[in-house]
């Protein structure tokens, strides 16, 4: 009987130092859901998955290594954002070394976007699949079982003596209701060791999932080559089986819907909401939208249904900025949804990046002011990314690849400094921005209200203080 085996791993992006393990108390610790997909399809066809998070357990390369060698699976995938390819590299180098007859197959929205750079700076991954990977990798597991000819297997990279070969692009899927249920009972102690932020949710257990894939907007930082900007969706019925299996199953109780873009479709978010109305299930939960797909009844319809919390991507507060990104919108249709959706009863999630090119004082004042009038209740400040695969990366770099930045393309280094602007001074107001919207009248009662609450908020923030003030004793005993 041939060995099935194959393990999936979400390589560590953001190490947490040693003595510094108490900031997973309040930071986002999410698996994969991508990788979920993958294993619940695979094992639908007989093989047998298992999933390593390594950054949800604080796994380092050496450990994750010996993990991989001590199963002895014939394939390991590995998932590549960007932040995390050399740390990919690193597993998939010891892998070569102690066990070479694994198959190292990657994929991810690093490889939809730089697939062949990649696979020539890495020859220590056998195969990369583009885009979309459910049927690909099935289809390329066969081909292997079968020793096929891996040319007639679309959607995939793949190595032929010296040269790399890229097959035909793979069609994507239509019907999402196909895809097999995401395999959460492959995930260690879920949903209890997967948390999303502090304050991100009023109550858990929580789990994310997503009711479509891709976008039809083109903003120039974003790069939507993994799932295309044709939106396909899970029909309503599906997306509440999905919910209910959740709730049911594992006790779920919040929702994080991670669309690029949830209202993409009022309808079907109209008839998810009714379904939910008409059901029993105690759900609350959050979701993505841009300023420019709500409307105030709907957001009253959503609310009804269990709606806490709605990001918008805001990004600035300034129309030069906005124009730059072609984020097709302004700040006074931002300022109006914000509004509209206070009003019905959602918190609101403003979404911001600050040193996108182009940007100035004025531009940054403009931000400021907009950040202090909107109702938000939280804000995500994010420090402009040229992600490879947007078309800003493109406009910036052209086809050369920055190598050297791509284990801190995480949003949180300014890797590029727009013009008049040095990183001095883009720390600087960046620590202003977030300070002054967090002393904004009302913001510090707001997240006195959601500690005393929910038990679990105030108990991850007293075991983050215990670990701060004990790391600062350590440092003065030094």
């Amino acid at each position: 009987m041939s060995n099935k085996k194959i393990i999936f791993v979400n390589p560590p992006y953001e190490q947490i130092a040693p003595g510094l393990e108490y900031v997973k108390r309040i930071t986002s610790r999410f698996p994969s859901l991508g990788l979920l997909y993958l294993a619940a399809e695979v094992r639908q066809h007989g093989y047998q998955p298992s999933i390593i998070e390594s950054d949800i357990f604080n796994l380092d390369v050496t450990t994750i290594v010996e993990k991989i060698i001590t199963e002895q699976p014939a394939y390991l995938g590995i998932t590549l954002f960007t932040v995390g390819v050399c740390n990919a590299a690193a597993i998939a180098r010891e892998i070569k070394q102690q066990a070479p007859a694994i198959k190292i197959i990657v994929g991810g929205p690093h490889i939809s976007s730089m697939g062949t750079e990649t696979m020539q700076h890495f020859p220590e991954f056998d195969l990369a699949v583009i885009g979309e990977g459910e049927r690909v990798l099935t289809e390329l597991l066969n081909t292997l079982e079968q020793r096929g000819n891996l040319s007639k297997v679309t959607g995939i990279i793949y190595r032929d003596g010296p040269f790399t070969r890229q097959t035909e692009v793979r069609t994507i899927n239509r019907d999402l209701d196909e895809l097999a249920m995401p395999g959460w009972d492959l995930l260690t102690n879920f949903p209890k060791a997967y948390r999303p932020a502090i304050y991100d949710f009023p109550r858990g257990p929580v789990a994310s999932i997503a009711a479509s894939r891709g976008c039809p907007f083109h903003c120039k930082f974003c790069d939507t080559s993994t799932f295309g900007a044709r939106v396909r969706y899970y029909s309503p019925a599906k997306v509440f089986e999905i919910i209910k299996h959740l709730h049911d199953q594992y006790g779920v109780r919040h929702i994080m819907f991670v669309d690029d873009l949830f209202l993409a479709s009022q309808k079907r978010a109209t008839e998810l909401c009714h379904l939910l109305l008409e059901s029993s299930l105690k759900i609350t939960w959050s979701c993505t939208a841009r300023v420019d797909t709500v409307s105030l009844e709907t957001l009253k319809l959503m609310k009804k249904a269990g709606c806490w919390e709605i990001s918008f991507g805001l990004e600035s507060g300034s129309n030069e900025i906005l124009q730059k990104m072609d984020k097709a919108t302004e700040i006074e249709i931002s300022e109006q949804a914000v509004k509209w959706t206070a009003e019905a009863g959602i918190h609101v999630k403003g979404l911001f990046m600050l040193g996108y090119p182009g940007e100035n004082e004025e531009t940054i004042q403009q931000t400021k002011d907009f950040v202090q009038r909107i109702p938000m209740t939280i804000m995500n400040l994010s420090k402009f990314t040229p992600y490879p695969g947007s078309p800003i990366y493109q406009d910036i770099y052209g086809t050369n690849i920055r190598e050297d930045c791509w284990d801190k393309m995480n949003g949180m280094n300014f890797l590029w400094e727009p013009d008049g602007l040095s990183k001095e001074q883009l720390e600087k107001h960046y620590r202003e921005i977030l300070t002054t919207f967090y002393q904004r009248p009302g913001i510090g009662h707001h997240y006195i209200k959601l500690t005393l609450a929910n038990p679990e908020h105030l108990l991850r923030l007293l075991y983050f203080g215990i670990g701060f003030l004990s790391s600062k004793l350590r440092f003065k005993r030094r």
